[in-house]
């Protein structure tokens, strides 16, 4: 398993740290991109800005190109240089722009149609803040779309090694979002996936999954949980994916 360095982020004013090794460890759970993908990319449109794009790996599942700019905003330099160096090489789209820094990099007014936080949030501390000044950066209709780790039972060695402040429930997650935001769909997912959390975190208690042990998930567990995830109606899950909207008018 390749290790990347710790990624030092200055967002709102507070230095943020979290290690990067999960990057390359999630990068092939492809079944698991397209899984969200579907799911989120109705809401997608115009110009987009992906906050914490890390290693791209995301990025190239869902942006096929046909999107305005796609903005890539990463605070690490290693990495953005990396961003840089695939879209050179045309491992990412040219529509991609790599802008090395946080939120508080750009100004204060609306200029993104579609704003991600994909396995983001919770790696920074003031998140409210965050989203208060992603939201003054939507157009009107834009959409701000946020998947992280669910519920806080399931707080792992995992999660503090990678530099996890916390995971969401419903509540937690949409008491961060500004009333300017409406909420178009907000649902858990992986729900076979969060049997195998919870029996990490009461019996394994492992600091790192194995590549093996993702390959496995993401080739059974997640197939299994766009099924169960349907019977249970989203009720619960190992991740959260929230959509809101910003008002037209």
């Amino acid at each position: 398993m390749i290790i990347l360095p710790v990624l030092k982020i200055q967002t709102m004013d507070e230095s943020i740290k979290y290690p990067g090794q999960e990057l390359k460890l999630f990068e092939k759970a492809t079944n698991w991109k397209k899984y969200f993908s579907q799911l989120i990319q109705p809401y997608m449109h115009g110009r987009v800005l992906e906050c914490g794009a890390g290693i791209g790996a995301t990025t190239k599942m869902l942006n096929n190109g046909g999107y305005g700019e796609w903005v890539l905003l990463e605070p690490d330099r290693e990495m953005a240089e990396l961003l840089r160096n695939k879209i050179s090489h045309n491992e990412l789209p040219k529509n991609c722009k790599v802008i090395e820094g946080t939120i508080s990099s750009f100004e204060n007014k609306a200029q993104f149609d579609t704003i991600l936080y994909l396995d983001v949030l919770e790696h920074i501390e003031n998140d409210k803040a965050e989203i208060e000044m992603a939201a003054s950066l939507l157009n009107p209709g834009g959409h701000l779309i946020i998947l992280s780790p669910a519920f806080q039972s399931l707080y792992s060695k995992f999660d503090n090694a990678i530099g996890h402040y916390r995971r969401y429930a419903r509540k937690e997650l949409i008491s961060l979002i500004p009333v300017s935001l409406k909420l178009r769909s907000l649902r858990y997912l992986d729900s076979s996936g969060f049997f195998l959390s919870f029996t990490n975190r009461l019996l394994l208690k492992q600091k790192y999954p194995t590549e093996n042990q993702i390959s496995i998930w993401d080739k059974l567990i997640v197939p299994m949980s766009r099924i169960s995830d349907k019977v249970f109606n989203y009720s619960f899950g190992k991740s959260i994916l929230g959509t809101w909207q910003k008002s037209k008018g």
